[in-house]
């Protein structure tokens, strides 16, 4: 099967509007891992994880599909990108003692990227995964944009998309000592900045790609009008799990 690219067309926008994750997340996370030596963040997109990885860890590879995806990406010393599938690396056995997946994991064929993991990763390394959800704003907005994500966008959506919805929950996860949390991210923006997040949606890109039509301004005036002046909070429902490689 050939990998899925769905980021590479709004590559500039991904970075600049998509959400970064929460400290909450990584203090959840980092104590679980009893090396800090190498860690590996895989779909690693613009590097929003890799980048925090690279304080707490001697060196951190990161990889993508995507080199439009990696150019958006900062560099640190310790920090190195390259393009790589999730399920085919060119890392050497037991190399890693952390894997982290933020928001990928619907894209992989799952048994060939459970296979890789355990390759690369070193005896009682940590694989985290996580994602978040449909954002929440207010009762006046909230059915407007689902109905755009749902009804609108539906035929748009890849089917493994909708894993997001589940919470990965009929991805497998064979993994030991598994932990599942919970988390919030709050941004305040302006209709224009989360107009402009709706386009970095995989949905948006391929309605686009089709039929060469911006679908986000079918929902603008009303999306503007509910709104109102100024910014609003948006909510992202982040949930994550994590496991030991045994």
């Amino acid at each position: 099967m050939p990998a899925l690219d769905r980021f590479s067309t709004q590559a500039a926008d991904y970075a600049r509007y998509r959400i970064h994750y929460p400290v909450e997340l990584y203090d959840w996370l980092l104590p679980q891992v009893t090396s800090r030596e190498r860690a590996w963040d895989c779909a690693t997109g613009n590097g929003q994880v890799a980048v925090v990885l690279a304080d707490h860890f001697v060196r951190v590879d990161a990889t993508d599909l995507s080199e439009k995806q990696l150019a958006q990406a900062p560099p640190r010393p310790n920090l190195h990108y390259q393009t790589a599938r999730a399920e085919q690396t060119p890392f050497p056995d037991q190399r890693f003692d952390l894997i982290t997946v933020a928001q990928a994991v619907h894209w992989f064929e799952h048994e060939a990227y459970h296979r890789e993991v355990r390759r690369v990763a070193r005896p009682g390394a940590v694989l985290a995964e996580w994602g978040y959800g449909l954002v929440n704003i207010s009762p006046e907005i909230d059915p407007l944009i689902r109905h755009f994500h749902d009804v609108v966008m539906g035929p748009y959506w890849d089917a493994n998309r909708w894993h997001i919805d589940e919470e990965y929950a009929r991805i497998s996860f064979p993994f030991a000592a598994v932990q599942r949390a919970h988390f919030a991210v709050r941004r305040q923006w302006s209709a224009d900045w989360f107009l402009q997040y709706l386009r970095t949606w995989s949905s948006v890109a391929k309605y686009q790609q089709e039929r060469s039509e911006d679908p986000v301004a079918l929902i603008e005036d009303a999306v503007k009008e509910k709104w109102g002046a100024g910014e609003r909070e948006v909510v992202f429902p982040v949930f994550a799990r994590a496991g030991r490689v045994e």
